[in-house]
Formats: structure tokens, C-alpha cells, sequence
């Protein structure tokens, strides 16, 4: 289905997105002091279905390798400098974005200045970080059922061209062929061939041009309880066929569902892996440093199979 084909998806209009908002958001479902959204959805049972999914004891991490040069999709290349001795170095990186692969916690997105859980914009937002709903909330890590939906695969080709939509019969689609289900709990990981394209054709601007996730989707991820959500870019089609909002899944899902989002992870050799597995599945572990107040982390994924 082409993009243009898209363009009468529900929501459209600005005045569509905020009744979408407000129909599927969680706020207040696990409590008025949540601060954890959709990771609720990770009990123990689940950590133990995932425990039992390791088999093969095959792991790969899902971190692109650190971009040290500036790109049309690399704003903030990652600075590496070796310190007097050379035996220490130092590490800077401004890691949201397009380039670098890491973890967008609950305080990053506001809609109408206001956070998951409705918590207002003075009371998340500090000089010193977030009062609520940072990365501290991953201090002891998740570890649950990853899952992989290769776009890609599904429609035969290598990559998906930018500004591709991903709906939910494309979603449905790949449980069918991987004869499996999503459901609550899973960290849902959306392949669109972004990095496979970067090598194949050199780095375009992703934050004008991406295939993704269309709006209309959230409603399902909702339904399904996705706990976790990652994908090779931000998540969103971009543009994002809906008027005045240029990431409405980033909204949708961090600050309606409060769904955590995993940002431009690597997902070639992952692919690959389950590929040769014949299996979409695995443990998922995700550990980022837990520095209180931050709005996310760089961050490492491990799938084990």
C-alpha cells in the first residue's frame, strides 16, 4: 500500500489525534502514582516465559555501532577521546535522535503539556531531570518476550522505502506467517530495513523520511499489551499523514499508552539470527544505566534464543 493510499486513515485532522489520544490512553489504570505504564504488564510469569525461550543459547545485541561522523541522519556523531596516559578515554554522546540507539523513557514525550499519567509539565520537568517517570524506573532492568515483525521479509524485499506506513494488517500479517501472537507483556520490535538501506544507498535525513509505524496502530498495541517497543528508526512513518503532529506514535505510545520506546536499534543480525532460528522469539534484556532523572539512556538490547 503506497503512502498516498494512507492518507484517509483514521486519525487525520489535529482534532482526530486528540480524540485518538484520549481513547486509548492508560492513565490512571495502574494507579493515579504510576509511573511505570505498560512495564506493569512484566510480572514474573512473564519473565519466566521468556527465561524458557532461550534454547539455542545464542544472544545478539541490538545496539548500532556508534556513529562517530556527522551524517545526514547523524546530528550528534558519538565522541570517543582517549585521556592523557591512554590508558582511560571519555565518552560524549547527545543519543536522541536518529543515529544512536537507545531508550526513550516516559518524561521525554508531553502532549498538551502533560506526561503519561496526566502528571503537568512543572511537576516531571526539572532543571535537575525528571521529578517522575525517568530512566531510575529501569534500575533493576526487564527481561521478557522479545518479538520480531521483519516488514521487510513479509513484503519480499530488503528494505522498506522511506515514508512507508506499517498498519495494523501488516502487523497481522507477520503473526500469521511467524504462526505466533503478541500479547501482554512482549517487547514488540518493528524491523523496517533502515541500516540495510544505509549501507545499500548511503544515509538519507530519517527525520524527514522514514518508513514506520502508522498512527492507527496504537489502538493495537494498545489491545495487545506491548509492555516494550523498539524499532530501527523512531517508530513513526515519517511524514506521518496526520495534520500537526510530525511523531504521533512517539506521542501516542509514550505519553497515552506509557509505552518506553527503544530508538534506531540495530535489528539486521537480529534478523538474521531469527531468520536461521525459524523462530521470531527470544529473551529480551534491558539494562540501561538507571541516572536518576534522565529522560532515557544509550542503550544495548540482548536478544538470546
Amino acid at each position: 500500500m503506497s503512502p498516498g493510499s494512507a492518507a484517509a486513515r483514521f486519525p487525520v485532522s489535529a482534532a482526530d489525534f486528540d480524540a485518538y489520544f484520549h481513547k486509548v490512553k492508560n492513565w490512571g489504570r495502574w494507579g493515579a502514582a504510576d509511573e511505570l505504564g505498560t512495564l506493569n504488564l512484566i510480572t514474573p510469569a512473564k519473565r519466566r516465559e521468556a527465561a524458557a525461550l532461550v534454547r539455542a543459547g545464542l544472544s545478539v545485541g541490538l545496539a548500532h555501532s556508534p556513529i562517530t561522523e556527522r551524517a545526514p541522519d547523524v546530528g550528534s556523531p558519538f565522541e570517543h577521546a582517549m585521556n592523557r596516559g591512554f590508558t582511560t578515554d571519555t565518552y560524549r554522546v547527545s543519543y536522541h535522535g536518529y543515529a544512536h540507539s537507545h531508550l526513550d523513557t516516559l518524561c521525554h514525550i508531553l502532549y498538551k503539556d502533560q506526561t503519561y499519567n496526566g502528571y503537568a509539565r512543572a511537576d516531571v520537568n526539572t532543571e535537575r531531570g525528571c521529578a517522575k517517570l525517568g530512566i531510575h524506573n529501569f534500575r533493576n532492568g526487564y527481561v521478557t518476550r522479545g518479538v520480531l515483525m521483519d516488514i521487510p521479509r513479509l513484503k519480499g524485499v530488503p528494505y522498506l522505502e522511506p515514508g512507508t506506513p506499517i498498519f495494523v494488517e501488516d502487523l497481522e500479517a507477520w503473526e500469521k506467517r511467524a504462526s505466533m501472537k503478541v500479547g501482554p507483556g512482549d517487547a514488540l520490535f518493528i524491523r523496517t530495513g533502515r541500516w540495510a538501506r544505509r549501507t545499500d544507498k548511503g544515509p538519507w535525513n530519517v527525520g524527514q523520511n522514514a518508513a514506520g509505524l502508522h498512527a492507527s496502530t496504537a489502538e493495537w498495541l494498545k489491545a495487545r499489551g506491548v509492555a516494550l517497543i523498539g524499532s530501527d528508526a523512531a517508530l513513526d512513518v515519517v511524514p506521518s499523514l496526520v495534520e500537526g503532529q510530525n511523531l504521533p506514535i512517539h506521542t501516542l505510545v509514550i505519553t497515552a499508552l506509557g509505552l518506553n520506546i527503544l530508538d534506531n536499534q540495530d535489528l539486521e543480525a537480529l534478523g538474521e539470527l531469527a531468520a536461521g532460528q525459524k523462530r521470531w522469539q527470544f529473551m529480551l534484556t534491558v539494562a540501561p544505566v538507571p541516572v536518576t532523572g534522565g529522560t532515557g539512556f544509550p542503550v544495548n538490547a540482548l536478544a538470546t534464543f
